[in-house]
């Protein structure tokens, strides 16, 4: 009978712990290792404000990038492909959160570094 039992707690657990993985949108998300990240980066606030502004507004993630950003990087913001530990630990915590999408329509995160405000966006993750 014992193992009856040991099997009904188990079940219990694994339905416990459905209800937690399955809450948010972070659940549909698949651990990643590595993603394709574009970013815009911003010295002052403002700025950002003003690049959030466009891609609300239907401006192309690539094209504000190239316009606005002050990175060194003016491929459209693109980092590319980096590995989990490559990028700054804030920067990074955000860009793992975001589900792909495109440039046209960019999901996007926001985050302020050491380096200043950036906003980012995911286009893959493998």
């Amino acid at each position: 009978m014992a193992p009856k039992n040991k099997g009904k707690s188990q079940a219990k657990d694994d339905s416990g712990s459905k209800s937690e993985g399955g809450g948010g949108g972070k659940g549909k998300l698949k651990p990643a290792t590595s993603i394709n990240v574009r970013h815009i980066l911003c010295e002052k606030h403002s700025k950002k404000e003003e690049a959030l502004e466009k891609l609300r507004n239907g401006a192309k993630f690539d094209e504000v990038a190239r316009e606005m950003s002050e990175d060194k990087a003016r491929q459209g913001g693109s980092l590319g492909w980096k590995v989990r530990g490559s990028l700054m630990q804030d920067f990074e915590k955000v860009a793992y959160e975001l589900e792909p999408s495109t440039t046209a329509s960019p999901k996007i995160g926001e985050v302020k570094t050491s380096e200043g405000y950036h906003i980012v966006m995911v286009e893959g993750r493998k």
